[in-house]
Protein backbone atom coordinates (compact mmCIF):
# COMPACT_ATOMS: atom_id res chain seq x y z
CA UNK A 1 0.00 0.00 0.00
CA UNK A 2 1.24 3.37 -0.93
CA UNK A 3 4.11 2.62 -2.91
CA UNK A 4 4.45 5.24 -5.02
CA UNK A 5 4.01 7.66 -2.05
CA UNK A 6 6.70 5.82 0.29
CA UNK A 7 9.25 6.25 -2.93
CA UNK A 8 8.85 9.80 -3.53
CA UNK A 9 9.20 10.72 0.26
CA UNK A 10 12.79 8.95 0.45
CA UNK A 11 13.57 10.61 -2.81
CA UNK A 12 11.99 13.98 -1.80
CA UNK A 13 14.27 13.22 1.76
CA UNK A 14 17.62 13.68 -0.49
CA UNK A 15 16.87 17.17 -1.87
CA UNK A 16 13.59 18.96 0.67
CA UNK A 17 14.46 19.07 4.42
CA UNK A 18 12.82 16.28 5.86
CA UNK A 19 11.33 15.48 2.86
CA UNK A 20 8.54 17.93 2.82
CA UNK A 21 7.96 21.87 2.27
CA UNK A 22 5.52 22.27 5.59
CA UNK A 23 5.99 20.31 8.59
CA UNK A 24 3.05 18.79 9.46
CA UNK A 25 2.93 17.05 6.03
CA UNK A 26 5.42 14.56 7.38
CA UNK A 27 3.20 12.53 9.36
CA UNK A 28 5.37 13.04 12.07
CA UNK A 29 2.56 13.51 14.55
CA UNK A 30 1.03 10.31 13.79
CA UNK A 31 4.20 8.13 12.19
CA UNK A 32 4.63 6.22 8.47
CA UNK A 33 5.57 7.88 5.39
CA UNK A 34 3.29 10.82 4.27
CA UNK A 35 0.64 10.47 1.22
CA UNK A 36 1.72 12.15 -1.96
CA UNK A 37 -1.32 13.58 -3.76
CA UNK A 38 -1.97 13.54 -7.73
CA UNK A 39 -5.39 15.12 -8.38
CA UNK A 40 -7.99 16.61 -6.53
CA UNK A 41 -11.90 17.71 -7.25
CA UNK A 42 -14.94 18.40 -4.66
CA UNK A 43 -14.67 16.10 -1.97
CA UNK A 44 -12.62 14.18 -2.72
CA UNK A 45 -8.47 14.14 -3.33
CA UNK A 46 -6.60 11.42 -5.16
CA UNK A 47 -3.11 9.64 -4.47
CA UNK A 48 0.08 8.82 -6.86
CA UNK A 49 -1.33 5.02 -5.94
CA UNK A 50 -4.63 5.86 -7.48
CA UNK A 51 -6.54 5.68 -3.87
CA UNK A 52 -9.30 8.01 -3.49
CA UNK A 53 -9.89 10.12 0.00
CA UNK A 54 -12.66 12.05 1.31
CA UNK A 55 -11.08 14.76 2.31
CA UNK A 56 -11.15 16.90 5.86
CA UNK A 57 -8.45 18.82 5.57
CA UNK A 58 -9.27 21.30 2.50
CA UNK A 59 -5.94 22.66 1.79
CA UNK A 60 -6.32 23.54 5.71
CA UNK A 61 -9.12 25.37 4.96
CA UNK A 62 -9.50 27.54 1.71
CA UNK A 63 -11.48 24.63 -0.39
CA UNK A 64 -14.74 25.97 1.29
CA UNK A 65 -16.46 25.02 -2.07
CA UNK A 66 -14.43 21.93 -2.91
CA UNK A 67 -11.14 21.33 -4.69
CA UNK A 68 -10.79 22.17 -8.61
CA UNK A 69 -14.41 24.45 -7.67
CA UNK A 70 -14.69 25.52 -11.28
CA UNK A 71 -15.53 29.19 -11.73
CA UNK A 72 -12.18 29.33 -9.97
CA UNK A 73 -10.15 27.66 -12.04
CA UNK A 74 -11.64 28.75 -15.40
CA UNK A 75 -10.71 32.47 -13.82
CA UNK A 76 -7.24 31.43 -13.44
CA UNK A 77 -7.04 30.11 -16.57
CA UNK A 78 -8.24 33.67 -17.94
CA UNK A 79 -6.43 35.64 -16.14
CA UNK A 80 -2.82 33.45 -16.81
CA UNK A 81 -2.95 34.11 -20.53
CA UNK A 82 -2.41 38.05 -19.62
CA UNK A 83 0.54 37.72 -17.04
CA UNK A 84 1.12 35.76 -14.11
CA UNK A 85 2.47 39.03 -12.34
CA UNK A 86 3.25 42.54 -13.73
CA UNK A 87 5.00 44.14 -10.15
CA UNK A 88 2.95 46.66 -10.95
CA UNK A 89 -0.96 47.80 -9.68
CA UNK A 90 -3.88 46.34 -11.27
CA UNK A 91 -7.52 47.35 -11.10
CA UNK A 92 -8.14 43.67 -10.06
CA UNK A 93 -6.46 44.62 -6.68
CA UNK A 94 -8.91 47.56 -5.77
CA UNK A 95 -11.95 45.12 -6.81
CA UNK A 96 -11.09 42.21 -4.03
CA UNK A 97 -10.35 45.04 -1.64
CA UNK A 98 -13.58 46.48 -1.86
CA UNK A 99 -15.37 43.49 -1.99
CA UNK A 100 -13.33 42.25 1.13
CA UNK A 101 -14.15 45.50 3.29
CA UNK A 102 -18.03 45.08 1.97
CA UNK A 103 -18.29 41.86 3.51
CA UNK A 104 -16.16 42.00 7.08
CA UNK A 105 -17.40 44.42 9.67
CA UNK A 106 -15.13 46.98 10.81
CA UNK A 107 -12.93 47.21 8.48
CA UNK A 108 -12.12 50.23 5.91
CA UNK A 109 -8.49 49.34 4.23
CA UNK A 110 -6.87 45.97 3.43
CA UNK A 111 -3.24 45.16 2.63
CA UNK A 112 -2.47 42.05 0.42
CA UNK A 113 0.69 40.02 1.59
CA UNK A 114 1.71 36.45 0.37
CA UNK A 115 0.92 34.53 3.55
CA UNK A 116 -0.80 34.54 6.47
CA UNK A 117 2.38 33.86 8.29
CA UNK A 118 3.40 37.71 6.30
CA UNK A 119 -0.21 39.02 7.65
CA UNK A 120 0.44 38.40 11.10
CA UNK A 121 3.98 39.28 10.82
CA UNK A 122 2.52 42.96 9.64
CA UNK A 123 -0.14 43.35 11.65
CA UNK A 124 2.25 42.72 15.07
CA UNK A 125 4.49 45.37 13.44
CA UNK A 126 1.52 47.96 12.61
CA UNK A 127 0.54 47.53 16.42
CA UNK A 128 4.00 47.99 17.55
CA UNK A 129 3.94 51.02 15.47
CA UNK A 130 0.79 52.92 16.01
CA UNK A 131 0.97 52.30 19.76
CA UNK A 132 4.92 52.59 20.76
CA UNK A 133 4.79 49.83 22.11
CA UNK A 134 6.93 46.69 21.97
CA UNK A 135 5.65 43.55 23.93
CA UNK A 136 1.98 41.75 22.75
CA UNK A 137 -0.02 38.79 24.21
CA UNK A 138 -0.45 35.71 22.80
CA UNK A 139 -2.03 32.52 23.83
CA UNK A 140 -0.80 28.91 24.56
CA UNK A 141 -1.17 26.63 21.11
CA UNK A 142 -2.52 29.27 19.79
CA UNK A 143 -0.42 29.56 15.98
CA UNK A 144 0.30 32.51 14.29
CA UNK A 145 2.64 31.75 11.87
CA UNK A 146 6.52 30.82 11.59
CA UNK A 147 7.64 34.59 12.32
CA UNK A 148 10.31 34.59 15.19
CA UNK A 149 7.71 36.50 17.73
CA UNK A 150 4.88 33.94 17.35
CA UNK A 151 6.86 30.69 18.22
CA UNK A 152 6.68 31.07 21.80
CA UNK A 153 4.16 28.68 22.79
CA UNK A 154 2.74 27.57 19.26
CA UNK A 155 0.27 25.23 18.39
CA UNK A 156 -0.10 23.03 15.59
CA UNK A 157 3.20 22.08 13.78
CA UNK A 158 5.44 23.25 16.33
CA UNK A 159 3.09 21.08 19.03
CA UNK A 160 2.97 18.29 16.82
CA UNK A 161 6.86 17.86 16.47
CA UNK A 162 7.01 18.43 20.53
CA UNK A 163 9.66 21.46 20.00
CA UNK A 164 9.59 23.02 23.27
CA UNK A 165 11.79 26.14 22.36
CA UNK A 166 13.20 27.02 18.49
CA UNK A 167 16.29 27.66 17.32
CA UNK A 168 16.93 31.09 16.04
CA UNK A 169 14.53 32.40 18.03
CA UNK A 170 16.63 35.08 20.27
CA UNK A 171 15.94 36.11 24.02
CA UNK A 172 15.11 39.61 23.40
CA UNK A 173 12.50 38.35 20.29
CA UNK A 174 10.74 35.87 23.16
CA UNK A 175 10.86 38.52 26.12
CA UNK A 176 8.88 40.84 24.35
CA UNK A 177 6.37 37.63 24.03
CA UNK A 178 3.93 37.07 26.83
CA UNK A 179 1.92 33.70 26.93
CA UNK A 180 -1.55 33.18 28.78
CA UNK A 181 -3.63 29.98 28.17
CA UNK A 182 -6.45 30.44 25.79
CA UNK A 183 -9.80 31.01 27.35
CA UNK A 184 -8.07 32.25 30.54
CA UNK A 185 -9.41 35.96 31.21
CA UNK A 186 -6.81 36.09 34.69
CA UNK A 187 -4.03 35.48 33.19
CA UNK A 188 -4.36 38.10 30.32
CA UNK A 189 -5.38 40.54 33.20
CA UNK A 190 -2.32 39.26 35.35
CA UNK A 191 0.31 39.94 32.95
CA UNK A 192 -1.37 43.57 31.74
CA UNK A 193 -0.81 44.02 35.12
CA UNK A 194 3.28 42.95 35.25
CA UNK A 195 3.93 45.13 32.51
CA UNK A 196 1.89 48.28 32.65
CA UNK A 197 1.73 50.51 29.19
CA UNK A 198 3.94 48.27 27.81
CA UNK A 199 1.89 45.78 25.53
CA UNK A 200 1.13 47.06 22.25
CA UNK A 201 -1.88 44.17 21.33
CA UNK A 202 -3.03 41.07 22.20
CA UNK A 203 -3.40 38.60 19.30
CA UNK A 204 -5.80 35.56 19.34
CA UNK A 205 -7.33 33.24 17.34
CA UNK A 206 -11.15 34.00 18.02
CA UNK A 207 -12.36 30.16 17.28
CA UNK A 208 -8.64 28.13 17.93
CA UNK A 209 -7.45 25.60 14.96
CA UNK A 210 -3.86 24.73 15.89
CA UNK A 211 -4.46 22.87 18.99
CA UNK A 212 -7.78 20.85 17.49
CA UNK A 213 -10.93 23.07 16.86
CA UNK A 214 -11.20 25.53 20.33
CA UNK A 215 -14.18 27.57 20.78
CA UNK A 216 -13.63 30.84 22.82
CA UNK A 217 -15.60 29.98 26.14
CA UNK A 218 -18.54 32.48 26.94
CA UNK A 219 -17.01 35.90 27.78
CA UNK A 220 -13.17 35.15 26.91
CA UNK A 221 -13.56 37.33 23.39
CA UNK A 222 -15.67 40.30 25.22
CA UNK A 223 -13.24 40.46 28.11
CA UNK A 224 -10.15 40.81 25.51
CA UNK A 225 -12.27 43.38 23.39
CA UNK A 226 -12.88 45.65 27.36
CA UNK A 227 -8.84 45.00 28.38
CA UNK A 228 -7.61 46.47 25.10
CA UNK A 229 -9.89 49.01 25.32
CA UNK A 230 -9.13 50.03 28.79
CA UNK A 231 -5.31 49.87 28.57
CA UNK A 232 -4.64 51.08 24.89
CA UNK A 233 -4.13 48.20 23.35
CA UNK A 234 -5.10 46.65 19.92
CA UNK A 235 -6.82 43.90 19.79
CA UNK A 236 -5.87 41.18 16.82
CA UNK A 237 -8.12 38.61 15.44
CA UNK A 238 -6.43 36.18 13.55
CA UNK A 239 -8.69 34.93 10.94
CA UNK A 240 -6.27 33.41 8.83
CA UNK A 241 -8.94 29.96 9.55
CA UNK A 242 -12.10 31.65 10.24
CA UNK A 243 -11.95 34.30 7.67
CA UNK A 244 -14.93 33.63 5.47
CA UNK A 245 -15.22 30.04 6.57
CA UNK A 246 -17.54 30.73 9.60
CA UNK A 247 -19.49 33.57 7.82
CA UNK A 248 -19.31 36.30 5.28
CA UNK A 249 -18.05 38.81 8.21
CA UNK A 250 -15.73 35.49 10.33
CA UNK A 251 -16.04 35.67 13.72
CA UNK A 252 -16.56 39.31 14.04
CA UNK A 253 -19.89 38.88 12.44
CA UNK A 254 -20.17 35.39 14.04
CA UNK A 255 -19.37 36.65 18.15
CA UNK A 256 -20.74 40.24 17.01
CA UNK A 257 -16.76 41.52 18.63
CA UNK A 258 -15.29 44.38 17.07
CA UNK A 259 -10.93 43.43 16.45
CA UNK A 260 -8.39 46.65 15.71
CA UNK A 261 -6.97 44.37 12.80
CA UNK A 262 -7.50 41.39 11.33
CA UNK A 263 -5.61 39.05 9.32
CA UNK A 264 -6.98 36.30 6.64
CA UNK A 265 -4.99 33.89 4.31
CA UNK A 266 -5.38 31.08 1.85
CA UNK A 267 -8.79 31.47 1.61
CA UNK A 268 -8.95 35.09 -0.05
CA UNK A 269 -6.75 33.37 -2.93
CA UNK A 270 -8.82 30.62 -2.85
CA UNK A 271 -5.88 28.21 -2.34
CA UNK A 272 -3.11 30.44 -3.96
CA UNK A 273 -0.59 31.78 -1.67
CA UNK A 274 -1.96 35.00 -0.31
CA UNK A 275 -2.85 36.85 2.40
CA UNK A 276 -3.57 40.08 4.13
CA UNK A 277 -4.39 42.20 7.46
CA UNK A 278 -7.15 44.89 7.67
CA UNK A 279 -8.52 47.53 9.81
CA UNK A 280 -9.73 51.25 10.27
CA UNK A 281 -8.59 53.58 8.12
CA UNK A 282 -6.79 55.62 11.09
CA UNK A 283 -4.84 52.44 12.16
CA UNK A 284 -3.84 50.90 8.48
CA UNK A 285 -2.91 54.60 6.94
CA UNK A 286 0.47 54.23 9.19
CA UNK A 287 1.55 51.27 6.74
CA UNK A 288 4.26 52.40 4.23
CA UNK A 289 3.71 54.44 1.72
CA UNK A 290 1.12 56.38 3.57
CA UNK A 291 2.66 56.08 6.86
CA UNK A 292 6.34 55.27 8.27
CA UNK A 293 5.42 51.32 9.32
CA UNK A 294 7.34 49.59 6.62
CA UNK A 295 5.28 46.46 4.66
CA UNK A 296 6.73 45.46 1.39
CA UNK A 297 6.16 41.99 -1.27
CA UNK A 298 7.22 41.65 -4.40
CA UNK A 299 4.28 39.56 -5.53
CA UNK A 300 1.59 40.82 -3.00
CA UNK A 301 -1.69 41.22 -4.88
CA UNK A 302 -0.52 39.19 -7.95
CA UNK A 303 -3.37 38.80 -10.64
CA UNK A 304 -3.81 34.89 -10.36
CA UNK A 305 -4.58 34.86 -6.49
CA UNK A 306 -6.39 38.25 -6.63
CA UNK A 307 -8.55 36.60 -9.17
CA UNK A 308 -9.15 33.38 -7.82
CA UNK A 309 -9.92 34.98 -4.21
CA UNK A 310 -12.45 37.31 -5.52
CA UNK A 311 -14.05 34.44 -7.81
CA UNK A 312 -14.40 32.81 -4.87
CA UNK A 313 -15.49 35.52 -2.64
CA UNK A 314 -18.48 36.55 -4.94
CA UNK A 315 -19.84 33.17 -4.63
CA UNK A 316 -19.79 33.10 -0.62
CA UNK A 317 -21.27 36.81 -0.84
CA UNK A 318 -23.66 36.11 -3.20
CA UNK A 319 -24.72 32.82 -1.65
CA UNK A 320 -24.74 32.94 2.34
CA UNK A 321 -26.78 29.99 3.03
CA UNK A 322 -23.84 28.18 2.07
CA UNK A 323 -22.35 28.55 5.97
CA UNK A 324 -26.14 26.94 7.14
CA UNK A 325 -25.55 23.90 5.13
CA UNK A 326 -21.89 23.55 6.42
CA UNK A 327 -22.60 24.06 9.87
CA UNK A 328 -25.69 21.52 9.39
CA UNK A 329 -23.44 18.95 7.37
CA UNK A 330 -20.98 19.71 10.15
CA UNK A 331 -23.73 18.45 12.83
CA UNK A 332 -24.82 15.54 10.98
CA UNK A 333 -21.09 14.17 10.68
CA UNK A 334 -20.62 15.31 14.78
CA UNK A 335 -23.36 13.47 15.86
CA UNK A 336 -22.03 10.29 13.63
CA UNK A 337 -19.32 10.35 15.02
CA UNK A 338 -20.20 10.66 18.99
CA UNK A 339 -22.63 7.55 18.24
CA UNK A 340 -19.88 5.74 17.18
CA UNK A 341 -17.38 6.15 19.44
CA UNK A 342 -19.83 6.20 22.69
CA UNK A 343 -21.13 2.48 21.33
CA UNK A 344 -18.02 1.11 21.23
CA UNK A 345 -17.66 2.74 25.24
CA UNK A 346 -14.58 5.50 24.18
CA UNK A 347 -14.57 8.55 26.06
CA UNK A 348 -14.16 11.07 23.41
CA UNK A 349 -15.10 15.18 22.78
CA UNK A 350 -15.53 16.05 19.26
CA UNK A 351 -15.48 19.83 19.02
CA UNK A 352 -17.96 22.13 16.18
CA UNK A 353 -18.62 24.95 15.68
CA UNK A 354 -19.41 25.88 11.93
CA UNK A 355 -17.48 24.13 9.25
CA UNK A 356 -14.79 23.31 11.65
CA UNK A 357 -14.17 20.50 13.72
CA UNK A 358 -12.09 17.73 15.89
CA UNK A 359 -12.01 14.61 17.31
CA UNK A 360 -10.24 14.67 20.92
CA UNK A 361 -9.95 11.24 23.13
CA UNK A 362 -10.54 12.52 26.46
CA UNK A 363 -12.61 12.50 29.15
CA UNK A 364 -12.96 16.33 29.83
CA UNK A 365 -13.60 19.66 27.72
CA UNK A 366 -10.68 20.92 25.92
CA UNK A 367 -10.68 23.99 25.83
CA UNK A 368 -6.86 25.46 25.88
CA UNK A 369 -3.90 23.43 24.53
CA UNK A 370 -3.24 21.67 28.07
CA UNK A 371 -6.51 19.97 27.79
CA UNK A 372 -5.65 18.81 23.95
CA UNK A 373 -2.39 17.85 24.93
CA UNK A 374 -3.49 15.82 28.16
CA UNK A 375 -5.74 13.58 25.70
CA UNK A 376 -4.79 10.08 24.47
CA UNK A 377 -3.38 11.22 21.22
CA UNK A 378 -1.95 7.80 21.10
CA UNK A 379 -5.00 6.87 20.03
CA UNK A 380 -5.82 9.50 17.71
CA UNK A 381 -2.64 8.39 15.60
CA UNK A 382 -4.17 4.53 15.04
CA UNK A 383 -7.54 6.28 14.50
CA UNK A 384 -5.90 8.34 11.75
CA UNK A 385 -4.30 5.62 9.71
CA UNK A 386 -7.40 3.35 10.10
CA UNK A 387 -9.45 6.36 8.59
CA UNK A 388 -6.74 6.87 5.93
CA UNK A 389 -6.82 3.15 5.24
CA UNK A 390 -10.66 3.01 4.59
CA UNK A 391 -10.04 6.49 2.58
CA UNK A 392 -10.70 9.21 4.79
CA UNK A 393 -8.07 11.48 4.57
CA UNK A 394 -8.32 13.61 8.37
CA UNK A 395 -5.40 16.30 9.71
CA UNK A 396 -2.13 14.16 10.26
CA UNK A 397 -2.29 15.59 13.55
CA UNK A 398 -4.50 15.68 17.06
CA UNK A 399 -3.82 19.52 16.87
CA UNK A 400 -5.47 20.56 13.99
CA UNK A 401 -9.02 21.20 12.83
CA UNK A 402 -10.77 19.28 10.34
CA UNK A 403 -12.51 21.40 7.77
CA UNK A 404 -15.37 20.83 5.72
CA UNK A 405 -16.20 21.15 2.18
CA UNK A 406 -19.68 22.07 0.57
CA UNK A 407 -18.75 19.76 -2.10
CA UNK A 408 -19.31 17.08 0.83
CA UNK A 409 -22.72 15.27 0.36
CA UNK A 410 -24.78 13.29 3.09
CA UNK A 411 -23.23 10.14 1.20
CA UNK A 412 -19.92 11.17 2.05
CA UNK A 413 -20.79 11.96 5.60
CA UNK A 414 -22.20 8.15 6.20
CA UNK A 415 -19.55 7.09 4.57
CA UNK A 416 -17.08 8.51 6.93
CA UNK A 417 -18.75 7.61 9.70
CA UNK A 418 -19.08 3.90 9.04
CA UNK A 419 -15.74 4.22 8.09
CA UNK A 420 -15.08 5.92 11.64
CA UNK A 421 -17.18 2.88 13.00
CA UNK A 422 -15.18 0.07 10.28
CA UNK A 423 -11.40 1.90 12.14
CA UNK A 424 -12.79 1.19 15.39
CA UNK A 425 -13.44 -2.12 15.55
CA UNK A 426 -9.99 -2.93 13.77
CA UNK A 427 -8.37 -1.11 16.15
CA UNK A 428 -10.67 -3.45 19.34
CA UNK A 429 -9.61 -6.78 17.53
Amino acid sequence: MYTQSKALFEKAKHVIPGGVNSPVRAFKGVGGSPIFMKSAKGAYMYDVDGKRYIDYINSWGPMIMGHAYEPVVKAIQEYATYSTSFGAPTELEIKIAELIISMVPNIEMVRMVNSGTEACMSALRLARGYTGRNKFIKFEGNYHGHADSFLVSAGSGVATLDIQSVPGVTQTVADDTLTAPYNNLPAVEKLIAEYPDQIAAIIVEPVAGNMGCILPQEGFLQGLRSLCDQHNMLLIFDEVMTGFRLARGGAQELFNIKADLVTFGKIIGAGMPVGAFAGSKEIMEHVAPAGKVYQAGTLSGNPIAMIAGYTLLQTLNEHPDIYRQLAEKAAYLTGGLQSVLSAAGIVHQVNNLGSMMSVHFAEYPIINFEAASGANNELFKHFFHAMLERGVYLPPSAFESWFLSSALTIEDLDATVEAARSAIQSLHS
